[in-house]
């Protein structure tokens, strides 16, 4: 995982979604205290920017120190670059004590963890009772039949065969994912519920995000440019003028026992027209 996103490391900084803050707000209403998050496999720090807007303080670990490079400093977010897998004394030493945690977050990262370890972690970390594990993952975006059609090809053809086995758990949204939780209070089932973030860009914007994705890289590595010229006349005759562009969502909420949990598939979704400035709007579906 740690070498996964090392060489585009700028380019996941710069091209992957930040996320809405009614996400955020949402979670944090299921955590009595904010006093302390963990936001694991942060990246380059998209969720620990927006948890710091509400919690006391934040500490924001990630296995790659080249990503956590592109991190924006915030006074109140301590980034840690930590080993794949910590042993229990790491955990204390470079994260936080037992039972002192209100809320664990884990944004498009979850399915490179060793689970059932990161588990045990995560149950001795939060507080007891009310602490609360949130997990979600994006999909492929949603435009319109024509562009869909392409990218769906795109994605399945010529990028699948450079993913990792993980990747699948993604495509799933999280479905398949084993998560040892219970539902959170107030929650009666473990979702289906949904976000979506959009964003203004043109359609050259989009070419880093697939350059951010651990496949291009792979790809690249094996002499393989998967943009090649017919891929980018192909993508521009499907897109025409405008499109609408969004990511599949789901959320889950689940507990273990006295902690709570939060399984959230988070979606997002832009919007190309022309090269309007970038610009971020929210909604739920």
């Amino acid at each position: 995982m740690a070498d996964l996103f090392v060489k585009q490391a700028k380019e996941y900084a710069d091209a992957r979604p930040s996320y809405p803050p009614q996400l955020f707000q949402f979670i944090a209403s299921k955590t009595p205290s904010h006093n302390l998050a963990w936001d694991v496999g942060t990246g380059s720090g998209q969720a620990a920017k927006s948890l710091s807007v509400i919690y006391e303080k934040v500490i924001a670990t990630d296995a790659s120190a080249k990503q956590l490079e592109f991190a924006v400093k915030i006074c109140n977010v301590r980034y840690q670059h930590t080993p794949p897998i910590m042993s229990m004394a790491e955990l204390e030493e470079m994260v936080a004590s037992e039972g002192s945690v209100d809320l664990v977050t884990i944004a498009q990262s979850l399915h490179w963890f060793d689970m059932p370890t990161f588990y045990q972690q995560v149950k001795w970390i939060l507080k007891k009772p009310h602490g609360v594990i949130a997990a979600w993952c994006y999909y492929l975006p949603r435009v319109c039949d024509e562009v869909d059609t392409v990218l769906d090809e795109f994605y399945s053809s010529e990028v699948g065969p450079y993913w990792d086995p993980a990747r699948k758990l993604v495509d799933k949204l999280y479905g398949s994912i084993d998560f040892p939780f219970e539902p959170v209070d107030g929650a009666h089932h473990t979702g289906t519920f949904e976000f979506v973030t959009e964003t203004f860009m043109n359609l050259e914007n989009s070419f880093p995000y697939i350059k951010s994705w651990a496949a291009y890289q792979t790809a690249k590595d094996k002499g393989v440019e998967l943009l090649a010229e017919e891929v980018i006349q192909n993508s521009k005759l499907s897109w025409g003028k405008n499109a609408k562009k969004s990511f599949p969502v789901s959320n889950l909420f689940e507990d273990w026992k006295n902690w709570e949990a939060l399984k959230i598939f988070l979606g997002r979704s832009f919007y190309w027209v022309g090269d309007v400035t970038r610009t971020n709007g929210f909604q739920f579906i």
